[in-house]
């Protein structure tokens, strides 16, 4: 669906949030408000949406490659199966978030509040999460090489997810499920790990320190050094 940024807003302005399809690829929505918009299956490469808010939007199925949401506002957003490579939600308030599916290779999610997000099953490989809060499901996602330098994961659930190379140094796992997760050459240093769950987790080449895996749930665990 053709349609311009101003007939858009005017539309939207009338009452109107069925916008499926469009085409609004490079569009600049910044500081726009579009809460509950439904831009299901629309094309938005570059577009720009740096302060704006979209909560409750349903971008599901998005062609979204580049696009800006940083500084966003959010939440309960339905990013359901949509390509986010490369995007910026840097700063971005995303708390109950659907990225289930997504591919969020090499996206920016540094300093971004994730509280509650679902990443089941998304790909994250590259992405920098630095700074973030995600107390968040991670289940089955693929975040090898991701940097959640400094995050909080607290009582995160990233059972059986790939972190192969991730870096993890810093970050606060107090109570995070790794459960059968491949941790493989990740990065621990100075991690918080007490009360977290590694059972079945694979630890080979992982950098961290023997004693930070005291109160740790270890059972079953692939360890650096065996």
């Amino acid at each position: 669906m053709d349609i311009s940024v101003k007939d858009l807003l005017e539309r939207y302005a009338a009452g109107e949030r069925n916008f499926q399809g469009a085409d609004l690829n490079g569009a600049n929505f910044s500081r726009a408000v579009l809460r509950g918009i439904n831009l299901q299956g629309s094309n938005l490469i570059g577009a720009n949406f740096s302060g704006a808010d979209l909560e409750g939007a349903d971008f599901s199925e998005t062609n979204a490659i580049g696009i800006n949401f940083s500084g966003g506002h959010l939440i309960t957003i339905n990013f359901n199966g949509s390509d986010l490579i490369g995007a910026n939600f840097g700063g971005a308030k995303l708390g109950n978030a659907n990225f289930v599916g997504a591919n969020l290779n090499g996206a920016n999610l540094s300093g971004a509040n994730l509280s509650g997000a679902n990443f089941s099953q998304a790909s994250m490989s590259g992405t920098n999460l630095s700074g973030t809060v995600l107390s968040a499901i991670l289940k089955e996602a693929n975040l090898g090489g991701a940097n959640f330098c400094r995050a909080s994961l607290i009582e995160a659930d990233v059972q059986e997810a790939n972190l192969n190379g991730a870096n993890l140094a810093g970050t606060n796992l107090y109570k995070t499920n790794f459960r059968g997760a491949n941790l493989t050459e990740a990065n621990l240093s100075g991690a918080n790990l007490n009360g977290a769950n590694l059972s079945q987790a694979n630890l080979t080449g992982a950098n961290l320190h023997p004693e930070s895996l005291q109160e740790a749930n270890l059972q079953g665990a692939t360890l650096p050094n065996n």
